[in-house]
């Protein structure tokens, strides 16, 4: 399957790929949209389960990508209505207190977080007349909410119902969507609300050792 012409990003603003599939060889999705994205100026491509397959996270390394970055794009196949397993533990580890919320945590104040995600089910399947009784923008909840508390913007994501079934034709021009989302940046982002991060509360933030709200 030919990949779309070779994309220019917009140099205004670095662009991170954090890709979660626990079989990216076997996906004919995930690689279409990261070879779509291959060698575009500007975009950084982070392969989590090939970076770690022991599950073992350089929260460090992960960290100081974040911070260069103007468009965070999450990359992954819908798993149980949610994450793969190891991008969950990418966000319970690398989006700490003090780095990504809380009152000393600023660091991705500001960007914006892109989901590009596809799923097994069809579109009818995620509406209330489906066997999962719920729109998907009801299971994108915890994405939303989780930009929110870090005070990112969460940009309308990027979906393809279906991907299993899916034709080579379908494929190539979800591709070029993603191109064409990845070359707009910065406008078409700046086209949403501004976002305003959450204050959390002192007592329901995680407690040093000494005693302290962190």
């Amino acid at each position: 399957m030919a990949a779309p012409a070779a994309p220019q990003a917009d140099p205004a603003g670095s662009i991170l790929i954090l890709a979660a599939h626990p079989d990216l060889a076997h996906s004919r999705v995930a690689r279409a949209l990261l070879s779509a994205a291959h060698g575009m100026p500007g975009v950084q491509v982070r392969d989590l389960y090939a970076l770690y397959p022991d599950y073992s996270i350089d929260t460090h390394a992960e960290q100081e990508a974040l911070r260069d970055a103007r468009l965070l794009v999450w990359l992954h196949p819908m798993h149980w209505y949610g994450m793969p397993a190891l991008m969950k533990l990418w966000v319970d580890e690398v989006l700490s207190v003090g780095f990504a919320y809380g009152s000393s945590g600023h660091a991705l104040h500001g960007k914006d977080l892109w989901l590009v995600m596809s799923t097994g089910g069809s579109a009818h399947a995620y509406s209330p007349d489906g066997y999962n009784h719920h729109p998907v923008q009801d299971f994108l909840l915890p994405y939303a909410q989780t930009a929110a508390l870090c005070g990112m913007r969460f940009v309308p994501p990027l979906l393809l119902h279906g991907a299993q079934k899916a034709s080579d034709d379908d494929i190539r021009a979800h591709a070029q969507r993603f191109v064409e989302g990845l070359q707009a940046l910065p406008q078409w982002c700046e086209l949403q609300p501004e976002p305003a991060q959450e204050d959390v509360p002192n007592e329901d933030r995680p407690v040093s050792q000494e005693g302290v709200p962190v």
